[in-house]
């Protein structure tokens, strides 16, 4: 029986969402989704982030697996969001698979899939982020998994934020992304159906992302 693949690396793609703030649509005049949120660097809040992938098992199922080590970076200025800048990694040894048989997520980083040891770490760098709505992104970047780097697209939405407050005293912001690539195009072709069969694991992931990030100091307003 094929083997569920571990590429959610894409997810470090899902990091990729801090880019949702908005305007009308691409090329649009942007505005400030969330007024008051200050400009600045923002760090993943590790505590409150998922990095999540599916792929179609023997089209019985769509089964789904994570990566645990991860994280992100984010520049950005609510008022102009299309300027904003995000890098993320991934450390693809920290697969994590629910309930699996003995072995089975070794396998799975081994050299057949994501080849762990001879590429330890998983990377996004975006380069150019297009509003797609008031509170909707499209962020394109460059994306590095074993080995091969190639452009990738997450469609990503803003949840909302604030400047601080008296439990959180930092800027908040939240995101959920999504995206797909097809694992073959980064050089992981194993198990892969052949052509009218869907005995095997397919070519196409789905990366499931959440992440809330952390920014600049709350300015607690006086009196």
């Amino acid at each position: 029986m094929a083997r569920p693949l571990a590429l959610a690396a894409l997810l470090a793609l899902a990091l990729l969402a801090p880019r949702s703030a908005g305007a009308e649509g691409p090329g649009a005049a942007t505005t400030s989704v969330a007024t008051g949120l200050p400009a600045g660097a923002y760090r993943l809040d590790r505590a409150h982030a998922s990095l999540t992938f599916r792929v179609n098992h023997l089209g019985f199922s769509n089964y789904t697996a994570r990566f645990t080590d991860f994280d992100a970076s984010l520049t950005l200025d609510p008022a102009h969001p299309q300027t904003a800048e995000v890098t993320a990694t991934v450390n693809p040894a920290s697969l994590t698979l629910d309930n699996p048989p003995p072995g089975f997520e070794a396998d799975l980083r081994g050299p057949a899939w994501l080849d762990a040891q001879a590429f330890p770490k998983i990377t996004f760098q975006s380069r150019r982020v297009e509003m797609t709505g008031p509170n909707s992104a499209r962020i394109i970047g460059d994306f590095t998994l074993h080995g091969v780097t190639r452009p990738v697209v997450l469609e990503a939405v803003f949840n909302g934020g604030y400047a601080g407050h008296p439990m959180d005293p930092h800027a908040r912001i939240g995101f959920s992304a999504h995206g797909a690539l097809n694992r073959s195009e980064f050089g992981i072709a194993y198990g892969i159906p052949q052509p009218g069969s869907k005995m095997g694991v397919s070519d196409g992931v789905e990366v499931i992302i959440e992440a809330e990030f952390s920014g600049p100091d709350w300015k607690r307003p006086a009196g």
